[in-house]
């Protein structure tokens, strides 16, 4: 509910000891099987929807990053690649999250209570499994249960105002033709990405797994065949020689063990 909140529940999770992680010992005959025993062993195994981002500096904690410089971005989890796309992601498609995540920074939000967060859980794993089925009805708090589609429709109508701010200054209106195209896509089911990955399968006779391979196959002869400009390729070969660089001297100036390395970590606060 809060970026506090956030920390100090995250802190938390570090920082709990869970019984199977001990009994499977941190350290054993001079070999570490895990950091520690705790419920999480360091911020970034926790997987949620999204995540808040602050890039940390040196070897600081990501809630300690947080604490100090409050939140940079926001990493969302829970959004497919789109493997029909060379680049995984559409511009139109990244113009529609924008307004969405607008959306969702201003629309009233009253705090989240255990109750809301269960059905909130049960909605995603029910959008996951079942969310092709046009009859699918989802949960809402104080609320008459509603179909995903009808729900969907809804949210689509309050990004329309959003989209029309983003197009200020704008040449096309772009965003308005992002949201137009979703709310063409949910009109017609079979524009979305499931529904053409699965038409792509059914056409070529293959799996998932081999027509996901052809798919990247096709992805690679793609950008071979765009070789980059003289230009960026230097910045690219520059930037991996001085990454190495950095490696090398950041290595050559260790001069603590792994063991007070790790307590000096997690010893942050």
């Amino acid at each position: 509910n809060s970026l506090p909140e956030y920390i100090a529940s995250l802190t938390q999770a570090t920082q709990t000891p869970w019984p199977p992680y001990e009994r499977m010992g941190v350290k054993v005959a001079g070999d570490y099987r895990q950091l520690n025993a705790n419920v999480l062993q360091i911020e970034n195994e926790y997987y949620t929807s999204m995540r808040p981002k602050q890039p940390p500096r040196g070897n600081e904690k990501p809630v300690e990053a947080l604490r100090r410089r409050g939140v940079q971005y926001v990493e969302l989890r829970s959004v497919d690649i789109n493997p029909l796309e060379p680049l995984s992601v559409t511009a139109s498609q990244l113009r529609f999250l924008e307004a969405f995540l607008l959306f969702c920074l201003l629309q009233e939000s009253p705090p989240l209570d255990a109750e809301e967060r269960r059905m909130i859980d049960d909605n995603q794993m029910a959008a996951a499994l079942q969310g092709r089925d046009p009859a699918l009805v989802l949960q809402r708090r104080r609320e008459p249960a509603v179909r995903l589609r009808d729900w969907a429709v809804e949210i689509l109508g309050c990004l329309q105002p959003i989209s029309e701010l983003l197009d200020s200054g704008e040449s096309g209106r772009p965003y308005a033709a992002a949201l137009t195209e979703q709310c063409e896509v949910l009109a017609d089911p079979e524009r979305t990405p499931s529904a053409r990955m699965l038409a792509v399968m059914r056409a070529s006779g293959q799996n998932f797994f081999r027509c996901a391979q052809h798919l990247s196959e096709q992805h690679r002869a793609y950008f071979q065949a765009r070789p980059l400009p003289e230009e960026r390729t230097r910045f690219f070969t520059e930037a991996a020689q001085r990454s190495l660089r950095e490696q090398a001297e950041i290595e050559a100036a260790d001069e603590v063990s792994f063991d007070e390395f790790l307590r000096d970590y997690f010893a942050q606060s």
